[in-house]
């Protein structure tokens, strides 16, 4: 079946690794169903909204792979709000309530200390006329609450299998604040109704607002969607992710050079039956990816498990994938010098590393020769074989230096690294040498 699927982020920061996740998981739901992919901005908090945020998510998303088929705005989108809620008010579904933010805290620790659970007791609903007007000669506005039918909620969730909610044990959910602006279930309930989705996938942090929002597809429209609750993305010390963390952000690991492939495959396969795996591109992983191979525990994210993903990839990427990107940090070694360092680079912007090593200097942190080596550098400039050079010219002159000076194994070959590249590890110098090329490898071993 072709499912119709949303992603509802606010516009209210960058998105983050987490964020990432059901974004990710909804497109590919999509792709794989030959459905439909809504990205459907939140934004009815207009203090917190801003367009730049919005504009971020979707450069972020590009950047991704993840191509939106609709593009919904929920502050364009006001007027159905408000006909849906005079409607529910009309029903009788939708009541005010006069309570301030203190009085329900100590209603709720008082049933606490009864041992009764915490929920709101529709003391609203016995007001008489004169208290209602009392409480807005105070200056009071109401609150509105939907009236839960309390009976037994059951759906089948596409990850957690079979759920259900008593709904004598909930709350009636506040669905209009004082200030009459929207809390986030009624409007996302309408959007679903009104853009035809027919699956809600999100974080499992939403389980619980599920029983509300079934009733509330039901009554508005006699049905409801099929949802599935994947688990969350942790940081590695086993916190919630939040947009405050800026290191994790997309636009972040964007700007450190992580490949956009990487991050999708981490985003999705972390906290799956599924090993963390390098794949050719994003119909791999859509292919491989399935509901039913989410864990229910949470996943952890780690920066160092990126890292280690991110450098597979790229040490399987030809040339041609990278070229134009090279171009573009001003690499000119074509694909003898990519061949040459892909293996030892994590990110890709180290590459342009490699190529200063290469072509300029060895910069101001390079490793210092040992002084102690001088007979051993003057014997390996001696032996230095005039160019042309190509992979076979590094092997024929250590040998030559091996015979000459006696050095084998960690003790030749390291002090000639540390000369010509500045660091003590590197890509391999079969290939990299013929890259320094003759002068520079003598300047440095002088």
């Amino acid at each position: 079946m072709a499912e119709v699927v949303r992603f509802a982020p606010s516009p209210t920061g960058n998105i983050h690794i987490g964020n990432a996740r059901p974004a990710l998981i909804n497109w590919l739901v999509a792709m794989k169903t030959g459905g439909q992919f809504i990205l459907r901005y939140d934004d009815t908090d207009a203090e917190r909204s801003r367009t730049e945020y919005a504009e971020n998510i979707a450069e972020d998303l590009a950047w991704l792979g993840v191509k939106p088929d609709r593009v919904e705005w929920q502050s364009k989108r006001m007027g159905l709000y408000d006909t849906v809620a005079n409607k529910l008010r009309e029903m009788g579904r939708l009541y005010a309530c006069y309570e301030t933010p203190d009085e329900l805290d100590r209603k709720r620790k008082r049933q606490r200390a009864r041992g009764l659970p915490p929920v709101y007791d529709r003391a609203a609903l016995t007001l008489t006329d004169d208290q209602i007007a009392a409480y807005e000669a105070e200056g009071r506005k109401p609150h509105w609450r939907f009236m839960l039918d309390q009976k037994t909620i059951s759906w089948q969730d596409g990850v957690r299998g079979d759920q259900s909610i008593e709904c004598d044990s909930v709350s009636d959910p506040v669905l209009i604040r004082e200030d009459g602006t929207y809390l986030y279930t009624l409007p996302s309930v309408i959007d679903d109704i009104d853009m035809g989705v027919t699956m809600v996938i999100r974080g499992d942090d939403h389980v619980t607002n599920t029983a509300v929002q079934i009733q509330l597809f039901e009554l508005l429209s006699g049905k409801s969607p099929k949802f599935a609750h994947h688990n969350l993305i942790i940081n590695a010390s086993g916190e919630g992710l939040s947009k405050r963390l800026g290191s994790l952000s997309i636009r972040t690991m964007r700007e450190e050079g992580y490949e956009p492939l990487s991050v999708a495959i981490f985003a999705v396969l972390n906290g799956t039956s599924d090993p963390v795996q390098p794949l050719a591109d994003m119909n791999a992983l859509a292919d491989l990816f399935a509901l039913d191979k989410v864990s229910r525990s949470s996943s952890k994210f780690d920066m160092a498990d990126l890292g280690h993903l991110n450098a597979r990839i790229l040490h399987e990427t030809e040339f041609d994938a990278v070229s134009d990107r090279l171009a573009s940090l001003g690499v000119e070694g074509g694909d003898v010098f990519w061949l040459a360092v892909r293996g030892n680079i994590e990110r890709f912007p180290e590459a342009r590393e490699w190529w200063d090593i290469a072509s300029n200097g060895l910069g101001a942190d390079a490793v210092e020769k040992s002084a102690e080596d001088a007979d051993f550098y003057a014997k390996a400039t001696e032996l230095l074989p005039r160019e042309p050079w190509d992979e076979t010219t590094w092997k024929s002159w250590t040998s030559a230096l091996k015979a000459e000076t006696g050095r084998k194994g960690k003790g030749l070959f390291m002090p000639l690294r540390v000369a010509l590249t500045g660091r003590s590890h590197g890509p391999e110098l079969a290939a990299f040498l013929p890259i320094i090329g003759y002068q520079r490898s003598v300047d440095r071993l002088s």
